[in-house]
């Protein structure tokens, strides 16, 4: 499994833990399956849509070790989902906030 960081740790005040997005890369049975964990922000979506193919329904993002997601997040993985990208382990916050946002 290859593993790359998508951004760099932002510090936000002196007591404040780092955090940051990690991408996994792997195979499984045909798809590509990006691990994604920690928090997910609009600056890191950029990023996402250079990772992916054009074929979204060949990507299985899992979602299990994702901690926070902001809006733009949100509606990102929406999208994906709506393009055909399978969407494992989304947490249920998200998931409501998804079912939620409008276009």
């Amino acid at each position: 499994m290859a593993a790359m960081s998508a951004s760099r740790p932002l510090r936000q005040g002196p007591n404040t833990q780092l955090m940051t997005l990690r991408i996994e890369r792997s195979a499984r049975q045909g798809f590509t399956v990006f691990t994604l964990s920690g928090r997910i922000k609009a600056a890191q979506v950029a990023e996402l849509k250079e990772l992916f193919d054009t074929d979204y329904r060949s990507i299985i993002l899992d979602l299990q070790e994702m901690r926070l997601a902001d809006r733009d997040a949100v509606k990102f993985l929406r999208s994906c989902e709506r393009d055909g990208m399978k969407l494992e382990n989304c947490p249920a916050y998200v998931r409501e906030w998804m079912d939620r946002e409008e276009d």
